[in-house]
C-alpha cells in the first residue's frame, strides 16, 4: 500500500471513529491479496488502490456504527463476494466469529486463503446459499448478528438473513440510499419472518460522500417453518415488492 494508500486508510477509519493504524499492516497484505487474486478470478471491479481502500475496506467497516457488532458475537456475511465486510470486520473485530457465506466457490476459496494468510483464525468461510442454510439445523437460528453489503432489497435480504438469526439476535444490511417504498416493503417482509425495524441511519461515506444507509433489523420471535422459501424464490418473488 502507498503513503497514500495508508492516509486515506487512516483518514476513513478517524471519520468512523476507529483508530486504523495498527492493523494497517494487514489492510496492506489485503490489498495485495485481492489484487493477485483479481488477476486471476475478477473478484471486484475496483482495481485501484483508493476506491479498494475506501469503497471495500472503509465502507464495509462502516457497519460498525451504531455498536451493533460489538462483543464476542457469532455472525454470518451474506453474500460476501471477495470478502467483505467480512475481512475488514475481522481484522478491526478480532473478536466476532464470521462465517462468510457466498454461493460461488471460487469467490469462498479466495476468502479462505486470504484469511489464513493474514492470521485471521476466527473467520470460517462458507460456499452456499441462504436459502438452504436457513433451513439447516446447524445454521438456522444460530447466529447473533448477519450483516450484509449491496446485496439485495431489503425484502430479499429480511427472507434470506432473519431465518439465520436466534431470537434477539440483528441484520445489519449495509446499503446505498433506500427509497420509502423499499424500506415500507422490507418492514413487512421482517414482521412476516419474525423481525422488526428497528434502525435507519443514513451518512455519507467518508472522503468519498456517497450515500449510505445502515438498516438494522432484530429478531423478535421465531421465523415460521415455511421461510425461507426454496432457492431462488426470495429473489424473483419478494415477499411485498415487485422484483426489479
Amino acid at each position: 500500500m502507498t503513503p497514500e494508500g495508508q492516509e486515506l486508510l487512516r483518514r476513513g477509519g478517524q471519520a468512523l471513529g476507529l483508530d486504523l493504524t495498527p492493523h494497517e499492516e494487514q489492510f496492506a497484505r489485503l490489498l495485495e491479496l485481492l489484487r493477485a487474486g483479481n488477476e486471476r478470478l475478477n473478484l471486484t471491479a475496483l482495481k485501484q488502490e483508493k476506491d479498494i481502500v475506501l469503497k471495500h475496506f472503509v465502507d464495509s467497516l462502516t457497519c460498525l456504527r451504531g455498536g451493533h457488532l460489538d462483543g464476542e458475537l457469532r455472525t454470518l456475511d451474506l453474500g460476501t463476494g471477495a470478502g467483505f465486510p467480512a475481512l475488514p470486520l475481522a481484522i478491526v473485530r478480532p473478536q466476532l466469529h464470521l462465517t462468510p457465506l457466498d454461493s460461488i466457490r471460487k469467490k469462498i476459496e479466495f476468502v479462505r486463503s486470504a484469511a489464513q494468510a493474514l492470521g485471521l483464525m476466527q473467520v470460517t468461510p462458507l460456499v452456499g446459499r441462504a436459502e438452504t442454510l436457513g433451513r439447516d439445523p446447524a445454521h438456522r437460528e444460530c447466529y447473533d448478528r448477519v450483516v450484509a453489503r449491496a446485496v439485495a432489497a431489503l425484502p430479499v435480504l429480511a427472507e434470506l438473513a432473519l431465518p439465520l438469526l436466534k431470537v434477539g439476535g440483528r441484520f445489519v444490511a449495509q446499503k446505498g440510499p433506500i427509497t420509502p417504498e423499499e424500506l415500507e416493503a422490507g418492514q413487512k417482509a421482517a414482521r412476516e419472518v419474525g423481525g422488526q425495524l428497528t434502525e435507519v441511519d443514513p451518512f455519507t461515506l467518508p472522503l468519498s460522500g456517497d450515500a449510505r444507509t445502515l438498516v438494522v433489523l432484530e429478531k423478535i420471535r421465531h421465523t415460521p417453518a415455511a421461510y425461507p422459501r426454496r432457492e431462488g424464490v426470495p429473489t424473483h418473488q419478494p415477499l411485498f415488492w415487485k422484483a426489479k
